[in-house]
């Protein structure tokens, strides 16, 4: 009976811990953000100064986190076996028909441990 007590409870905290919600972002516009898809529209260059302000605030946000709020990532890449890195584009990418081949894109990048948590943000136009 104890044992299953215990099983029931480590199931009830797995439930709650795979229960996420979305970030809190402050003035970025969500709507416009998702609707830029590689940064091709220049929408997401607008919210540059805000994502500056709050890009501590991402600290210990798990992936989950980040896609309910965020949308999916332009680009994943994974380094090695515990950590990978979410792009999202500021600037149009090479997916974008005006993008710039003279310059790297400004990008956002959310960088994840191995237990899939933010542990840091850039904003830069060069590749980690």
């Amino acid at each position: 009976m104890r044992s299953i007590c215990f099983l029931a409870l480590i199931a009830f905290s797995l439930l709650l811990n795979s229960c996420t919600g979305k970030l809190e972002v402050g003035n970025i516009d969500l709507v416009n953000w998702k609707n830029d898809r590689y940064g091709c529209n220049g929408l997401r260059i607008q919210q540059l100064d805000e994502i500056q302000k709050m890009k501590n605030d991402f600290l210990g946000a798990n992936n989950q986190e980040l896609i309910k709020t965020f949308g999916r990532p332009d680009r994943v890449i994974l380094v090695d076996k515990s950590q990978s890195y979410f792009y999202y584009f500021l600037d149009p990418s090479e997916q974008c028909d005006n993008h710039d081949t003279e310059t790297s894109p400004l990008k956002v990048m959310f960088r994840m441990n191995a237990i899939n948590k933010v542990s840091e943000v850039n904003i830069s136009r060069l590749d980690p």
